[in-house]
């Protein structure tokens, strides 16, 4: 039986969903078409853009010589990325099949598209390649713990949280011991929407 709350996770999907084409629409207010992966933007729309580039040493001289001196710290933190992505990849290769558990695709998380910004100069492209990456990453790793987490211990937190990640309305809520003991092999194995998706 439906409760409220599965009516309006369902309704969230479901915008999800529309939100989602209204993205695709913007393909064509920006001139650009996506044939086997690759990102084609109409030629004037090109030559547009190339015509309002600035220089490196422009873009860089538009920030503050503090903002400057923070970008090591940045620049760090991609150490520790990698090794996420490496580590977190091999323990779902591993775990996942063992635990009966969908794998993880990476490429529909760390999506590295903007070098094809024409519009973009080097530094920009480069940050750009850092930030894809980097908010990749910790999707593709959100995902996997998420996966985890629904076989290991699906139960909603007694407080809201900020934002859930995607298996969380599959999690039991909090207190509701009964059904726990009656259900938990059965959520543990419900990854059908994946299945489905697939």
């Amino acid at each position: 039986m439906k409760t409220r709350a599965d009516e309006i996770i369902e309704q969230i999907k479901e915008l999800e969903d529309e939100l989602f084409e209204e993205f695709k629409k913007k393909q064509k207010e920006f001139f650009y078409e996506i044939k086997n992966k690759k990102i084609k933007f109409q030629r004037d729309v090109i030559e547009d853009g190339k015509s309002m580039l600035i220089s490196s040493i422009k873009y860089l001289s538009s920030f503050s010589f503090l903002v400057i001196l923070t970008i090591p710290f940045i620049w760090i933190m991609i150490i520790p990325a990698i090794i996420a992505d490496i580590f977190v990849t091999i323990y779902q290769w591993v775990c996942f099949p063992i635990y009966k558990i969908p794998k993880v695709k990476r490429s529909d998380y760390v999506i590295i598209d903007r070098y094809n910004l024409f519009y973009l100069d080097k530094v920009e492209r480069i940050n750009c390649l850092y930030c894809e990456y980097f908010n990749g990453v910790i999707a593709y790793v959100r995902e996997i713990s998420a996966r985890t987490e629904q076989f290991w211990c699906p139960i909603k937190h007694s407080r809201q949280l900020r934002d859930t990640h995607s298996r969380y309305d599959k999690f039991f809520d909090f207190g509701d011991y009964k059904k726990y003991r009656k259900e938990l092999e059965k959520r543990r194995a419900d990854f059908k929407d994946i299945e489905e998706k697939k």
